[in-house]
């Protein structure tokens, strides 16, 4: 890369924001991921343009749990505008649960979102996939986020049933978001993974971000789908574009 293009490289490449700690397990890999990626584009020392907004996933957690959704879209919208004022130009929740109060984000600033459910869905439809067997959190399994997205385009979502929905959601929350990576969580993903893919899935999407830290492409015999890395590339392209 000559001298000219790298120093417009860099005076295109937009700041992303980051709407994170949710949890920081998953802000962390966000964080890699996106550098490393700018570098593998970019090459030399050219890493993210990167701000982070984070506050205590406790608070956030408690919001879902007592179903105000509304305050905590309001908290997320809040943070949001505090990255805009930091010089974000385009804003990322870094989970999917919390997609659920994405349009309070998107009418707080007018910076974009890159909307990673949009992302995903994007991705499955180029790839010819029909049929998407969905692990995240009960949340967002039991919501309407991911069909919303996905059948327009023609696919439809799958989730487990009410015993596997009540494991994959504990072990998220009792292990994965507390930065606990075990055996046990690794099962449990697997195993509702497989009953999915029994049921038809041609693909498992992990909708939750730290589902990643136990199951990755390859470890089935259809697609996973890793939604953090899926949007961490969409955010560079947005980044450079």
């Amino acid at each position: 890369m000559g001298q000219g293009t790298a120093a417009d490289t860099l005076a295109r490449m937009r700041r992303i924001g980051l709407l994170g700690g949710m949890a920081w397990p998953s802000t962390e890999v966000y964080h890699r991921l996106l550098n490393q990626e700018v570098n593998r584009r970019l090459g030399g020392n050219h890493s993210a343009r990167l701000v982070l907004w984070e506050d205590d996933f406790e608070h956030v957690a408690a919001l879902q749990r007592a179903g105000r959704w509304d305050d905590a879209g309001d908290q997320l919208a809040a943070g949001a505008k505090s990255l805009v004022a930091a010089g974000a130009e385009l804003i990322a929740i870094c989970a999917n649960t919390m997609h659920l109060v994405a349009d309070q984000v998107r009418a707080a600033v007018d910076v974009p979102l890159v909307h990673l459910i949009e992302v995903v869905a994007d991705a499955a439809q180029e790839a010819g996939l029909r049929r998407l067997g969905l692990l995240a959190t009960d949340y967002t399994m039991t919501s309407s986020l991911y069909p919303d997205v996905c059948t327009p385009r023609g696919i439809d979502v799958l989730v487990p049933g009410p015993e596997d929905r009540a494991a994959v959601h504990a072990s998220i929350y009792d292990e994965l978001t507390r930065g606990v990576v075990t055996a046990h969580a690794r099962a449990v993903a697997y195993e509702a993974a497989l009953r999915l893919v029994e049921d038809g899935a041609d693909a498992i999407v992990l909708g939750c971000t730290e589902l990643a830290l136990v199951l990755a492409p390859g470890d089935l015999a259809v697609p996973v789908i890793d939604t953090t890395a899926l949007h961490c590339r969409a955010l560079v392209d947005a980044a450079l574009a």
